[in-house]
């Protein structure tokens, strides 16, 4: 849909307005749940690192409804619903993968599929469409790539992951029946890698799991989460970056073809500055309180919901410059992007290294690529936990 329920049309994601950083304050969720709203930077990190603010008690018989519509984030044993040592010991069997040291290492794949897609690009007629032809295969191709799917059909992927995060865009028996099927899938990858193993991320997975006792359940959670997480967040990310930077950023667009640290620096500042959602509490972000907790001279009473917007907080004027970014100036604090504590996105440093690559290539490809858009006229991926444009077609 292009448009809203009045016929506006949407605003491009970095134009959108956002709630003021201020004081916990109290909001409601879809589900009717009260929940209280985290907007400043000192107190996004609190929360998400404090002991005190947990993901298991969310899922307790006494919690509250979270979600309308259940999907992948809200499986009790999986692993962002674990806290503690049951967290450290399921989060190990895969953080190995993905440390910065790891991630280097995978540095020349990433690039190859990045180069690869472009190339693809560079033949299509024009105006051409740079979501289907770049935004959206090039996080689902270095994924498949990483764990050994290349030979999965990709719009199988795509279906699942649609459903596996749907924030309202399918029921709930359409989301069960995907996430059976998902289900299927990655317990037979699983078996197939233990039998055969290679040096792809599963069977790397596998071999962790195993020798450190984790359940078949879990593993299986495990690979779906991966194969989600690994390309949706990223797919989102990429493409508003591009309407931003083909629209009110076009300044930095030679900047990011010159330099690749430079563009590293611009996905980092896009990360903070980009939101990935629209007046939606996002499931990863939320937690509950296991006792009574100050927050921002804020008593938050045991057993509250509360959630951080991460969005907000990456604007807090006491932490960041505010107005317009540079791109190309470094952060003044660490970003909260990813969230931060035990629960920091195991795939941070992959999804950074995607959009720096992307970036910068895609600039130093295409130095006149142009939009054929406009932002009232772009197309929007909705109904999902993210909003991310459909399709932008482009000229160069």
């Amino acid at each position: 849909m292009s448009a809203d329920s009045t016929s506006r049309p949407l605003r491009p994601m970095h134009r959108i307005s956002l709630p003021e950083p201020g004081p916990p304050r109290l909001g409601t969720l879809a589900t009717g749940t009260p929940v209280w709203i985290v907007t400043r930077y000192a107190e996004a990190r609190q929360v998400l690192m404090d002991p005190r603010f947990d993901r298991s008690s969310l899922h307790s018989p006494d919690a509250p409804p979270l979600l309308v519509v259940p999907n992948l984030l809200d499986a009790p044993d999986g692993l962002l619903n674990q806290d503690g040592a049951a967290h450290q010991r399921l989060r190990g069997t895969v953080q190995r993968a993905f440390t910065p040291r790891a991630i280097a290492h995978w540095r020349p794949w990433v690039a190859s599929v990045v180069e690869a897609l472009l190339d693809d690009l560079a033949e299509q007629s024009r105006p051409a469409d740079i979501v289907e032809g770049f935004t959206r295969p090039l996080p689902v191709s270095v994924i498949c790539r990483l764990m050994g799917l290349e030979h999965v059909d990709r719009d199988r992927i795509r279906h699942w992951a649609d459903h596996a995060l749907s924030g309202g865009a399918h029921t709930a028996e359409e989301v069960a029946l995907a996430m059976r099927e998902f289900g299927a899938f990655a317990g037979e990858l699983v078996a197939e890698r233990r039998a055969s193993p290679g040096d792809d991320l599963v069977s790397g997975l596998v071999v962790a799991g195993d020798d450190l006792g984790i359940d078949e359940r879990r593993l299986v959670s495990l690979v779906c989460g991966l194969v989600v997480a690994g390309h949706e967040t990223t797919m989102t990310a990429l493409g508003n970056a591009v309407v931003y930077l083909l629209t009110d950023g076009q300044a930095a667009w030679k900047g990011l073809s010159e330099d690749g640290e430079a563009a590293a620096t611009a996905a980092e500042q896009l990360l903070r500055t980009v939101p990935l959602s629209e007046g939606r509490v996002l499931p990863g972000l939320i937690r509950r309180a296991v006792e009574d907790t100050e927050v921002g001279g804020v008593m938050i009473p045991a057993g509250s919901v509360v959630a951080v917007q991460t969005n907000s907080a990456g604007r807090d004027p006491e932490v960041f410059p505010p107005g317009e970014p540079d791109l190309f100036a470094p952060l003044t604090s660490p970003s909260i992007a990813f969230g931060a504590g035990p629960h920091h996105c195991l795939g941070a440093w992959l999804a950074r290294l995607e959009l720096e690559l992307g970036l910068h290539r895609l600039a130093a490809r295409f130095p006149g690529l142009r939009a054929e858009f406009t932002p009232e006229t772009i197309e929007w991926r909705e109904g999902q936990m993210t909003r991310s444009p459909r399709r932008l077609p482009v000229s160069w």
